[in-house]
């Protein structure tokens, strides 16, 4: 289980320099929209997130 928790995490980072690399204007600009949101807004996002990675692990297991 620890092997399949550090291989969750190496793909998690892959995935999230995807979008520096390709684009890294994009970054900034999505990096700058996100300080200018209100906390409620980011704590809706985060919830959003949460329950998007559960139901996709629900259909991939």
């Amino acid at each position: 289980m620890l092997h399949d928790l550090w291989v969750a995490l190496a793909l998690l980072l892959v995935i999230e320099g995807i979008i520096p690399f390709l684009s890294p204007g994009a970054m900034k600009n999505m990096m700058m929209a996100v300080a200018e949101m209100d906390d409620k807004s980011l704590r809706i996002s985060g919830l959003v997130s949460m329950v998007l990675g559960v139901i996709a692990l629900y259909l991939v297991n």
